[in-house]
């Protein structure tokens, strides 16, 4: 069927829409990209000229900026095995218990933490921590992270367990496995995507985050990335702008490089298979 006049000019009008939009999100990463290779890192240089490493060499020679990324690592591995491992057992727990209001429960731990958060929460979560005498500890940052992450970690696990029929569990059961052979061997590799989902999330979460370290820790020995970004601003405020692109794709690589692994491993195909 031929198309009229009416319907060219429409999608016509459409593609260039999407070519305009598509541009204005493309226009800053390119940038993102090609900045920390410039010598001048100005908003009109699109590509590097002149071509430079030295913007890596000096971000390498700032010891604390290093040390940070390390941090970032302990605190978001920490809260990520933390998160991950609580809840899938809660998460399991509550699908295939009997307690009344389970639900509710779920509804309401879910609501209290995206409600509860960020600054409004800071206060109490700081005094708490300092009662624990945990203040300036890398264990205070992941427990923090894990108590915040690990209601809607435990949400959205429990929507993967609930699309497992019981009847394979009670199959390995009946077969005389035991409810823990049964939780490991029939349904953890079910789940696996979805907890797959909830360690890219809690990490992502964890990875970037500010001001929990920032409140939490004192000591620069200490201070993941998301805080150690700052020492590439001058005294008067004005970021140094070559370095901190630098800075910034460095630290960005690590999500990066999670993403590809996922997609790699897993296709990101969320369905899971029941071991023999």
């Amino acid at each position: 069927m031929k198309l009229g006049f009416r319907q060219y000019v429409s999608r016509i009008g459409f593609s260039a829409f999407a070519a305009i939009l598509g541009a204005v999100f493309a226009l800053p990463l390119i940038w993102f990209l090609f900045a920390p290779f410039n010598a001048r890192a100005e908003l009109g240089l699109a590509t590097p000229d002149p071509f430079t490493l030295q913007n890596f060499a000096a971000v390498f020679e700032n010891s604390f900026a290093i040390r940070a990324l390390l941090n970032s690592l302990i605190q978001s591995v920490g809260g990520v095995v933390l998160v991950g491992g609580a809840a899938t057992l809660a998460a399991y727990a509550l699908s295939r218990s009997a307690m009344p209001g389970k639900g509710a429960v779920t509804y309401v731990l879910l609501l209290f933490s995206s409600v509860v958060s960020g600054s409004a929460a800071m206060v109490p979560i700081f005094l708490i921590i300092s009662a624990m005498g945990l203040i300036d500890s890398h264990l205070a940052v992941i427990l923090v992270f894990a108590g915040g992450l690990l209601p809607t970690g435990m949400f959205i696990l429990r929507d993967f367990i609930d699309g497992i029929p019981r009847s394979y569990e009670e199959s390995a059961m009946v077969a005389g496995a035991s409810p823990v052979q049964a939780f490991f061997d029939v349904a953890l590799p079910v789940i696996r995507p979805g907890i797959v989902v909830v360690v890219v999330w809690a990490f992502v979460n964890i990875w970037g985050s500010f001001l929990i370290p920032f409140i939490l820790l004192r000591s620069e020995d200490l201070m993941p990335a998301s805080v150690a970004i700052y020492s590439f601003y001058s005294e008067a405020g004005t970021p140094v702008v070559t370095l901190l692109a630098a800075y910034a794709l460095i630290y960005s690589l690590p999500v990066i490089a999670l993403y590809l692994f996922v997609s790699w491993k897993f296709g990101f195909r969320f369905f899971g298979g029941i071991k023999a």
